[in-house]
C-alpha cells in the first residue's frame, strides 16, 4: 500500500472523461448552433478524443469555437463563422484542451484544435523574444492554394492571405478553409486595379466590394489592406483607416517562376521581423514552400500572421519605403 498517493482511476476511465466533455461540448454547440454532429473516431478511441465535422460547408477538420455563428445563416444553409457564447466557448475549450484567459470569457483561439495543433503550439507567439517571420500571399484564392495550405499545415505555419474579391467570390471554400485553418485574410481590392489612378469612390468601392465578399464567407471584415502593384499614395490612404501593408522582401516569384529561385530568394534575405511577399496563383511558388519552410523551421523561425507579428496591433503602415 501506498501512503498519500491518490487512487488510480480504472482503466480507460481518462478516455470516457475525454469523450465525455468532448461530447458535451458538441450537445452545448449543437444546442446553439443546430448544425454540427459529432463521431467517435475509432483509432483514437483510447485517448478519449473525438473528430467533429462541420456538416454546413466548413468541412471535416479545422473547426474552431468562432468557426460557428448560430445567429447567421447564409443562402442555401451554409453557416457564416462568428462567435459562440461564452458557455459554448467554455465547454470546448475544455473539451479540446484550449487554452482558457482571464477564466470563462476569454478563450485564446485554437484555429486547428482537432487538426492536430496543441495547447501549447496554440499559445500567441511573442515576436520580441523568439524570431519571427510573416509570409505573405497575393492574388488568391487561386487552383494551387489548397496545395499551400497542407504545406503550412506541416509546418504548423501561419500566414496571411491577401485576397481579390473577384476571386473569393468566385472560389468562396477555398476562403474558408483558409481562414478555419487558422491563417489570416487581407484585402487586395475587388480586381487588382492600379489604386492611384483611381478617382476616391472608386477606390472605396474596390475596398468595399472585397470586404463584403470577404464576410459573406468567414463572417469577418477583413482588418488589413494591401494595394495592388505596392501602388499607394496620400489620396489611397485617406480612403481606409486600417493597416496599410506592404513587405520587406519581394521574392519576384511573379517574375522568376521558378522554385529553385524563389526558394534561394527568400532563403537568402530572410531576417527577423521580416514579412515576404509571395503569389499563390504560381504553382512554382507553392513548389518553393516546403524547402523554405524547412530551412527557416531548422533556423528558428515561427511563421506567423502580420497581425501576430506586431503583437495584434500592427502599425499604420507596414514596410511602406520599397
Amino acid at each position: 500500500m501506498n501512503i498519500g498517493t491518490k487512487p488510480r482511476p480504472p482503466a480507460g476511465a481518462g478516455a470516457r472523461r475525454g469523450t465525455t466533455r468532448l461530447l458535451t461540448a458538441a450537445a452545448l454547440v449543437t444546442a446553439a448552433c443546430g448544425y454540427l454532429t459529432i463521431t467517435p473516431d475509432p483509432a483514437k478511441a483510447t485517448s478519449g478524443a473525438a473528430q467533429v465535422s462541420a456538416v454546413a460547408g466548413l468541412g471535416v477538420g479545422g473547426m474552431t469555437p468562432d468557426s460557428a455563428q448560430p445567429e447567421t445563416r447564409q443562402a442555401g444553409g451554409g453557416v457564416s463563422p462568428g462567435a459562440l457564447s461564452v458557455a459554448v466557448r467554455a465547454a470546448w475549450a475544455r473539451a479540446t484542451g484550449a487554452v482558457e484567459v482571464a477564466g470563462a470569457a476569454s478563450i485564446a483561439p485554437v484555429p486547428a484544435a482537432i487538426n492536430g495543433v496543441t495547447a501549447e503550439q496554440a499559445r500567441p507567439v511573442d515576436c520580441r523574444r523568439v524570431k519571427c517571420v510573416a509570409l505573405t500571399f497575393d492574388d488568391g484564392p487561386g487552383r494551387y492554394t489548397d496545395a499551400l495550405l497542407r504545406h503550412l499545415a506541416k509546418h504548423r505555419a501561419r500566414a496571411t492571405f491577401f485576397v481579390v474579391g473577384q476571386n473569393v467570390a468566385a472560389s468562396p471554400g477555398i476562403v474558408r478553409r483558409t481562414y478555419a485553418a487558422g491563417h489570416e485574410i487581407g484585402s487586395h481590392t475587388w480586381s487588382h486595379p492600379d489604386l492611384t489612378k483611381l478617382s476616391a469612390v472608386r477606390v472605396r468601392s474596390q475596398l468595399a466590394r472585397t470586404d463584403q465578399a470577404i464576410k459573406a464567407v468567414i463572417g469577418v471584415r477583413p482588418k488589413l489592406v494591401r494595394p495592388p502593384y505596392g501602388a499607394f499614395n496620400a489620396a489611397v490612404r485617406h480612403q481606409t483607416r486600417r493597416p496599410i501593408v506592404m513587405w520587406s522582401l519581394d521574392t519576384l516569384d511573379w517574375r522568376l517562376r521558378d522554385s529553385a529561385k524563389v526558394a534561394r530568394k527568400a532563403l537568402k534575405s530572410v531576417r527577423p521581423g521580416s514579412v515576404i511577399l509571395f503569389h499563390d496563383i504560381h504553382p512554382s511558388t507553392v513548389r518553393a514552400m516546403p524547402r523554405i519552410l524547412r530551412s527557416l523551421s531548422k533556423r528558428g523561425y515561427r511563421f506567423v500572421t502580420v497581425s501576430q507579428l506586431y503583437g495584434g496591433r500592427p502599425p499604420k503602415l507596414v514596410y511602406g519605403a520599397q
